[in-house]
Formats: structure tokens, sequence, C-alpha cells
């Protein structure tokens, strides 16, 4: 089949390496005159990277593996440790990444056909049929729309937009040596009200952000003159590196937080949808990229069958939606500490297990017969 995608972010690459290696004829449009780049980092939980090796994306050296997860108490108490090895043991071999996005969608594009500087001035969801700003159009079998929060192609389905759900996220790189810089833990700091967090990139860099309430026009909306004097005034008596990293930094991005109902299909005809332009969520659980991925791949083995690739996502990717939409680092506060921290090891293996519809499936295969398994895959 000829399948059309629009969009060469995470979600649109992704689709066009599985589609392509199953043997489909794939064409990536995208608006922007070059890859895109822009964005922070992301976290690639064990499913994801399977879906990964699966595509033969090279992961090899990218980013930096993730071993523990630390919360600590706003004094700088250890509240307690989420040890991640065990759930790279449960699932294979298969391991957490924090990597640049930048990184990512580089490592992804190798060797996808995409078509830069094509800005869509409309589409056709019924005739999988896009026109471009210049006047030109094109056709295909199938049209996939990968373009992010602000689809178009979802504007064209009839879909809803997305919404502010209160929170942002202001974020900077930093190349300041610290404990963390080059480790292989990520760390927290939740008041209840706010979270600090930072998190290895590999090479010397780390990113480091922080979530929090934020009302349009507000003192922590946008960034305005004093705005970094207010963040330290807000989070200089975090412990450190936060401090000095404030002191040092000049200046941070700023991301409001996003939510979509997530309905049972979000197709039409030879059109759908995947990632952010089907469901966005809020990037309190670090699942948004992931779930692009899982998008990728149930959707390179059900390309025949859209309405069936949609109920089947469907249902994993609402509660994923939905628990990253309720801000939950954020808001735990003192809660954070109270499971043990085997405990909580193996709850966050579960949780991983159960947003993954791909290491459900991996652990069925493995649990059964070598020659079933084999035929099954």
């Amino acid at each position: 089949m000829r399948v059309l995608i629009v969009g060469g972010g995470v979600a649109g690459l992704a689709a066009a390496r599985g589609l392509t290696a199953a043997g489909h004829d794939v064409q990536v449009y995208e608006a922007a005159p070059e890859l895109r780049t822009e964005g922070g980092s992301v976290t690639i939980w064990p499913g994801a990277i399977g879906v990964l090796r699966e595509f033969e994306v090279d992961m090899d050296g990218a980013g930096r593996r993730l071993e523990t997860m630390e919360n600590l108490s706003p004094g700088g108490r250890l509240r307690g440790k989420i040890d991640l090895s065990v759930a790279e043991r449960e699932f294979g071999g298969l391991y957490a990444v924090h990597i640049a996005r930048r990184e990512l969608v580089g490592r992804l594009a190798d060797g996808v056909r995409v078509d830069y500087g094509r800005r869509i001035a409309g589409v056709d969801p019924e005739r999988a049929e896009i026109t471009f700003a210049d006047g030109t159009s094109v056709r295909g079998d199938v049209l996939i729309g990968a373009d992010g929060r602000n689809s178009v192609v979802r504007e064209a389905l009839g879909g809803r937009p997305t919404r502010l759900n209160g929170w942002v996220t202001w974020q900077a790189f930093t190349t300041l040596p610290t404990e963390y810089t080059d480790d292989g833990r990520s760390m927290m700091v939740s008041d209840g009200r706010s979270l600090a967090s930072l998190a290895p990139l590999g090479n010397g860099r780390m990113l480091w952000w922080f979530d929090l309430r934020a009302k349009p026009g507000g003192d922590f909306w946008a960034e305005a003159p004093g705005f970094m004097e207010r963040m330290r005034k807000r989070f200089g008596r975090l412990p450190e590196p936060f401090p000095t990293l404030l002191e040092q930094a000049e200046s941070m991005d700023f991301y409001p937080h996003h939510r979509h109902r997530v309905p049972s299909t979000w197709g039409k005809g030879p059109t759908t949808l995947i990632g952010d332009a089907a469901h966005t969520m809020s990037p309190a659980m670090a699942m948004g990229s992931g779930q692009a991925l899982e998008d990728a791949w149930v959707l390179s083995r059900m390309a025949d069958d859209l309405r069936g690739y949609e109920r089947a996502r469907a249902k994993n990717v609402r509660k994923v939606a939905r628990m990253a939409n309720l801000e939950l680092p954020s808001r735990q506060g003192r809660l954070g500490g109270l499971a043990s921290d085997a405990r909580a090891t193996r709850s966050f293996a579960s949780l991983l297990r159960s947003a993954s519809g791909y290491l459900q499936e991996e652990g069925t295969n493995r649990n059964r017969p070598a020659a079933t398994a084999a035929v099954i895959r």
C-alpha cells in the first residue's frame, strides 16, 4: 500500500520505519524545512525500547541508561528509590533510557523518506488526500496524521482540540558537573504542589525541570522581566544541585501541559492518527513518546485494519493518558516515601507492563513453549 504520513516527529518517523519494514511504500511530509530537533528530552521505557529494536533503530550509545530513580524530600532526605534494573531483568534485558529529543528523532530519521518544507493547506480524510500550500496534492491508500497536538489531520477528521490542564513545565539543559550529570540516577523532589526533577542525558549533559500549577497571565505562565528571580525564590531552597543550577541559568524553556480525550476510534475511512495527534497527554509520567512508538508498532501490523488498530490502542492509551493527566509526581509530596523501596520497585515495573502492549505480548510469548512463540512472532 502507498502510505502518506503527515508529520516528521517521533510518531511519524517511527510509523514510517515500521510500515516500510512491513513492505509498504511510505512517504513522510513535514512542514519544517529540515529535521525538527526542538524540545527537551524524553524517557524511553522498556516497552518502547523493544519497539525501537524491532524497527532496527540504532540505539547504541544513545542517551543515558537509567538505573535508579530517587525521591527526595524538599529538605534533601532520601525518601526512597526505584531500582530499574529489576524491571530490566523482568523484561528480558529491555531497559530505560533518557535521551535528548534531538538525538532520538535523528536516529529514527535514518533511512526514512521525508519531504521537508511541505505545508498542508487541506486534507480529505475520505480520499487519503493531502493538498499542499503550493497548490499541489497527493493521494495514498492510507493517510496517517502524526502532526502533533495541533493536528490538521485531526481537525479534518472532526476531532476535538486539546485543552490546557493547568500545569506547566519549565526546563533547561546543563553541562554543569554534578553528582547526577554522568550517573545513571534520576532524581525528583515533590512538596505536593510542584515537582523539581533532573535526569542525565549522557556525554556530560543533563536536563532539569520544574512542574507546577500556573494560570495564563500568572507569575509562572511565561517568561517576563525578573522571571528567573521568581524561579530562584520559588525553588532556590531545594536540595542541590537545584540552587546552583538556578543561580547559573539565564533562562528556561516553557511548556504548558495539554490533555485530550481519547475516543475509542479516532479515524475515518483510510485515514487515522498516531501519537499526540490522537492522544495528547501531560508529560508528568514521561509516557508520550513511548505511547507514540507503541502506536507505530501496532499500526505497522494492522495497516489494513485502521479501526482495529485504533480500538486496540485506545484501550491501553486511555488509561495511560488518564494517569499522566493526574500529575501524580507533583502531587505526591510526603506520600512518595511511604512504600518500601522493594515495593515501589515492584509497583513501578507493574505500571510499565500495564502501560505497554508490547511488554504484555512479549511476556505472554516468553511464557509459551518456544515452538508456539516462534509461530506467533
